[in-house]
């Protein structure tokens, strides 16, 4: 193995031979050079050069041809260092589009007593009243950002719950994070409470906040006799202020819950011209099929974005005391692919009472949602859900893929097919900023301390 070339300056030019990319991660124009492999884990190999923190070449390595020459014809750029990846696989950089920072590492001091969603909202809430403070929240979300750059993420979107006094508090604390982020993370803030929020002056307020704050609107949607008067309110306030949408939508087991239906039909109720993302949607799992084919139909025809969050929906959904889980929590990920709905997955919750584990590297939540719910046999086009897909609803379509001219922010792993990528958790990889091999050290657990453990 050949480590990371030391001489490998972005400005000066650089190249990376003997790398893979995926298919559905690389410009398609050079992948269609390559024939496809369906039934494999169908990795293109190629050759890229780097230079001014910029992909300028991507070439096709094929066997029993010639190496190729890196460097444009006519290039009299002296010989640059180059790297032999020994066909690990080159990544964009991660775009997370579901988190949860202003609660994030937060375990310590508010476990969840029974890792119930009611537990989970209950210790939120304590928490929340006894140690939001603004040094606190700029604490935890910069140690959550720290965790999410290191990982190889480029751009991140957090819900911030956002109900009574703590709206002014945590915005604030949000637009100072991505003030000082800008040069490394693009970061997008969403407004969290109750549908009916809305209905009332304090979330016209609120709408206004996130207005001036350049966020989305977001909420909490349930089964609810009132549900489309909540919808109707908030996306007539949206549209009057140019808001996109951003709802946590069925994060249930409760096959009655068909919160995701009614957004579509509010969508085509309105013609709300922004995007519209909706996440979980857990029990779209649980429906029978006709009322499923209901739903895929309409947001389909409402062009909604839904995001999966496997990895705290398993560790929340269908949890009872002493009665192993008889489901997996996940929404019907493989029918809302098929029926040309875009599906994006992310990271939600990182070690607090809704989710006790998790570290904001994309690679595992993708590892993870692959053995969850079978995104595997073949691969497809799943890598998307972590880069390209998230992106585009992001409003970011600039990132997310491969090709000559984007920015060089990639994640190199040495695992070469996804047996290997997704058996070990790459702790070697590089990862790529403008070209440019970053510090990939974590931050420690113990610099938390003073926040988790306030009483010493």
């Amino acid at each position: 193995m050949e480590p990371w070339h030391p001489a490998c300056n972005p400005d000066r030019g650089y190249g990376i031979r003997r790398a893979q990319i995926h298919r559905s991660l690389l410009d398609p124009a050079v992948a269609a050079q390559w024939p496809a492999q369906p039934q494999g884990d169908d990795l293109v190999p190629v050759d890229l050069v780097v230079r001014s923190g910029v992909i300028t070449q991507i070439g096709i390595r094929r066997a029993g041809e010639p190496e190729p020459a890196l460097g444009e014809p006519g290039d009299d750029t002296p010989p640059w260092p180059t790297v032999d990846w020994d066909r690990g696989q080159i990544w964009p950089c991660f775009v997370d589009i579901h988190t949860h920072l202003d609660k994030g590492h937060s375990w310590e001091r508010s476990p969840n007593p029974d890792g119930s969603f009611q537990g989970a909202l209950a210790a939120v809430a304590r928490d929340a009243q006894h140690h939001w403070s603004q040094g606190d929240l700029y604490a935890r979300m910069d140690f959550g950002l720290r965790c999410s750059y290191s990982h190889g993420s480029q751009a991140l979107r957090t819900h911030l719950d956002c109900g009574g006094a703590l709206a002014p508090k945590v915005w604030e604390v949000f637009q100072q994070l991505r003030r000082d982020w800008s040069d490394r993370l693009i970061l997008q803030g969403v407004s969290l409470v109750p549908g009916d929020y809305y209905l009332t002056p304090e979330g016209v307020a609120l709408a206004d906040r996130v207005a001036a704050a350049g966020g989305l609107l977001g909420a909490v949607l349930f089964n609810h006799p009132a549900l489309d008067q909540h919808l109707d309110r908030i996306l007539a306030l949206a549209q009057e202020r140019g808001l996109d949408l951003d709802f946590h939508t069925d994060e249930s087991g409760n096959p009655d819950d068909r919160a995701l239906h009614r957004v579509a039909l509010a969508q085509q109720r309105h013609q709300f011209p922004g995007q519209i993302t909706c996440g979980h949607c857990c029990s779209l799992s649980v429906q029978p099929p006709a009322i499923v084919a209901e739903t895929l139909e309409a947001v389909a025809i409402a062009a909604l974005g839904v995001v999966s969050l496997p990895l705290c929906n398993l560790y929340l959904q269908d949890r009872q005391p002493q009665r192993t889980p008889r489901w997996r929590g996940v929404t019907a990920l493989q029918e809302l692919r098929s029926a040309g709905i875009a599906v994006a997955l992310a990271s939600d919750n990182c070690r607090d009472p809704f989710y006790g584990f998790g570290d904001h590297d994309g690679l595992e939540v993708f590892r993870e949602s692959v053995r969850i719910a079978h995104l595997d046999r073949p691969y497809g086009d799943w890598t998307q859900a972590l880069t390209i897909t998230p992106a585009q609803m992001m409003g970011l379509p600039h990132l997310g893929q491969i090709r000559v001219g984007a920015t060089a922010d990639l994640v190199l792993f040495r695992g070469r097919g996804f047996s290997e990528l997704l058996s070990r958790p790459q702790g070697d990889r590089v990862v790529l900023r403008r070209g440019r091999a970053i510090d990939t050290t974590l931050p420690d657990y113990r610099e938390l301390d003073p926040w988790v453990y306030p009483s010493g």
